[in-house]
């Protein structure tokens, strides 16, 4: 298959002026529109340790969210071609970043806790081993600096 580039189109519109500008470091508000064409918008701001609003995503939080359902995604398709049916799934993802004393800083990691309820008579080996598949497969986590990690838990589903 011929390689393919794809585009993604965001806007970010601060909507913090809080009537003047940023006359001072704490005179504004970080609040922000996260925006794609034909998309609900997101409300955004920083992380409530950088004067941030906590009821608003921050770009931290999004991109630990990227990451997981990225993984999700290829694990989903990776198992539906596999034979491996999925019942249910979610992951408690962690990301660490450090923040040094001049205020720059880095993620150090991110580690995904996908737990996935498997249909019973499931192979869990292959389960299992899908989910080294998918993270060598996802976009974002190949896009990143830092070391991705996870720790699924692999369930039986017992109800079925």
């Amino acid at each position: 298959m011929a390689e393919k580039q794809h585009h993604y189109d965001v806007r970010v519109t601060w909507t913090g002026n809080e009537g003047s500008g940023t006359v001072s470091h704490r005179g504004y508000s970080r609040a922000h529109s996260i925006e794609a064409q034909g998309k609900a918008p997101i409300d955004g701001s920083s992380d409530p340790n950088f004067r941030g609003d906590p009821a608003r995503w921050n770009p931290e939080e999004l991109l630990v969210a990227s990451l997981s359902a990225c993984h999700k995604l290829w694990y989903l398709g990776l198992c539906a071609g596999a034979g491996v049916v999925v019942t249910a799934y979610e992951d408690n993802a962690q990301g660490a970043m450090l923040e040094q004393a001049d205020g720059a800083g880095q993620f150090t990691s991110v580690v995904l806790r996908p737990r996935v309820t498997l249909a019973a008579g499931s192979d869990l080996q292959k389960a299992r081993a899908l989910h080294h598949q998918a993270h060598e497969m996802c976009f974002i986590a190949r896009s990143m600096n830092f070391p991705v990690s996870h720790e699924p838990e692999l369930l039986i589903d017992t109800t079925g």
